[in-house]
């Protein structure tokens, strides 16, 4: 964690000769701008303008927007030459006034952490994120031909991922993000890599780096990286699960709650908001296509048991007790996912809602006290269902709720996953 001053003299004293400034545009994607050391003093202090109107949730803005570093966020890229190194920030995004701009998620995202934190509660949180590796043709275009015919948790040979997986992991080390464990998954050229909990922001800037350090070490081994949530018909879908621990002091509340009847509340609120905000947890038609897949999540129900339901509280580990909450996928835009999830929590905490009864295994349907019994069945009714959502709109501005339902599945911007 660098202040200002910090960073600025990292970029002096070693060897620092290219910055990149990464922004977030609508649909989660990272943007960049890049400038030269002589130019970061001015990037800090008034930031760098961009062309607002050429990226996804930013146009039709009638001022100029401007990116400003986050110095806690300064990282060396290693893939890039160590003589006359490059590194990386995450930036907020400004007015020409210096004033915070409404849509900027990484903002959006803090605020909700700033909500929390005024009412005593801190949530740390881990991510497990699935995404495929594909071959590429003789022309080096993506195909959709899985890198292997491995399963879950296979070995090699039978695992041709075992390789990259490694790679991904030790550069993730290197950029200071720690990954838990790392395994194929189900599905042919199926893996995932799982996180450490830490704060809410953190957790969305690693992803986001996570999904830049695959993309690009997939593609020095000749391989295609996808997070779409269903790139293959007949393959598992790849999910984007939240795993989330929820503090007051020193307490985890998820450790017992029957004790700690706000962390009854917190599941309630987000079970109790899911429907609304399921289309920003699952973005693309090809969404629903995964939802439908057997294994996961359809009913909004929670357990301790089942494995494939909406919501599981485990028994705790030993990192702690938290909940799991395994609808999203990796085509989101994760700083607006938890803040619509963070944000619904804490609604659930403030209006004291009651959680209903955990879903038993030989349980055939749900009766819980949640009016709504299953997720929506496209992005059509999730997209109705968030649009007429108030509570949508209390934590996201009106402008980034219209543009992104508008949106369509197919858009340039949803290439990047």
């Amino acid at each position: 964690m660098y202040t200002k001053d910090e960073a600025q003299a990292y970029l002096q004293e070693h060897d620092v000769k290219f910055i990149k400034l990464f922004f977030i545009d609508m649909f989660g994607a990272i943007k960049s701008l890049s400038i030269q050391p002589s130019e970061v003093a001015r990037a800090f202090e008034t930031g760098i303008a961009f062309d607002a109107n050429a990226v996804a949730g930013f146009a039709g803005v009638a001022q100029d927007l401007f990116i400003v570093p986050d110095p806690a966020t300064l990282c060396v890229l290693p893939w890039r030459p160590q003589d006359g190194r490059v590194v990386r920030f995450f930036c907020t995004v400004r007015t020409a006034d210096g004033t915070a701009f409404p849509g900027d998620s990484r903002k959006l995202l803090r605020q909700t952490v700033e909500r929390l934190a005024e009412k005593g509660y801190e949530c740390k949180i881990g991510t497990e994120c699935e995404f495929y590796l594909f071959q590429r043709d003789d022309k080096g275009n993506p195909t959709r031909t899985p890198h292997d015919a491995a399963g879950y948790c296979d070995l090699a040979p039978r695992d041709r991922g075992e390789n990259v997986r490694r790679e991904i992991c030790l550069t993730l080390e290197q950029m200071g993000v720690q990954p838990e464990s790392s395994h194929h998954e189900k599905g042919p050229g199926q893996n995932e890599v799982d996180f450490r909990r830490g704060t809410p922001l953190d957790a969305a800037d690693n992803l986001s780096t996570f999904k830049t350090v695959v993309k690009t070490v997939a593609d020095r081994y000749g391989l295609f990286a996808s997070f779409l949530p269903k790139p293959v018909a007949d393959g598992a879908g790849s999910g984007l699960y939240i795993n989330i621990a929820l503090y007051k002091g020193n307490k985890n509340l998820l450790t017992n709650l029957s004790l700690f009847p706000e962390a009854r509340a917190f599941i309630a609120g987000i079970l109790f908001r899911i429907r609304e905000i399921t289309a920003f947890l699952n973005p693309l038609r090809e969404s629903y296509d995964r939802l439908a897949w057997h294994g996961a999540p359809r009913e909004i129900a929670w357990t301790r048991e089942q494995r494939n339901q909406l919501v599981r509280v485990p028994e705790p580990t030993e990192h702690g007790a938290y909940l799991k909450l395994r609808s999203p996928d990796p085509s989101c835009n994760q700083y607006l996912a938890l803040a619509l999830i963070l944000s619904a929590g804490l609604e659930g905490i403030e209006q004291g809602l009651a959680l209903a009864e955990p879903k038993q295994a030989d349980s055939p349907g749900w009766d819980g006290g949640v009016s709504f019994e299953s997720l929506p069945r496209d992005l059509t009714e999730a997209r109705s269902c968030a649009r007429e959502s108030a509570f949508v709109r209390t934590v996201l501005p009106q402008a980034t709720v219209e543009a992104f339902l508008a949106a369509e599945a197919d858009d340039p911007a949803f290439g990047t996953v």
